[in-house]
């Protein structure tokens, strides 16, 4: 089946953000907040998820399952951007405007793929 340019897009970004958690996990790492454990284990895992979850998008079969799976990553994800906000060694050094407005992207991020559903 083909879908819109931009559900392809939207796979590729999160196939390019999973990459990444394996090219730099030290910025996955740096973020990361401490009261959660196994920090490296979980940066690799959220990493295969979101690669899995952006080719899922591709398909028919795992389309659906995907988008669910990417808003449900998109909310866990709130945890971090929380933590980022509560101190200036937590926010790696991340202007505090820049951290708030990550809040209401995560939202429109979910927005986006929820979009898809009925396609």
């Amino acid at each position: 089946m083909i879908y819109p340019w931009h559900l392809y897009l939207m796979g590729a970004i999160y196939i390019f953000a999973g990459i990444m958690h394996f090219i730099k996990p030290k910025v996955y790492l740096r973020i990361m907040p401490r009261y959660l454990p196994a920090h490296k284990a979980l940066v690799l895992l959220s990493g295969v998820v979101e690669i899995l979850l952006g080719m899922g998008l591709f398909f028919k079969a795992t389309k659906n399952f995907s988008i669910y799976g990417i808003i449900a990553m998109l909310a866990v994800f709130l945890l971090v951007h929380f933590y980022m906000l509560s101190s200036n060694k937590a926010s790696a050094g991340f202007p505090k405007w820049l951290l708030l407005l990550r809040l209401p992207i995560q939202f429109a991020l979910m927005y986006w793929a929820f979009m898809y559903l009925n396609l």
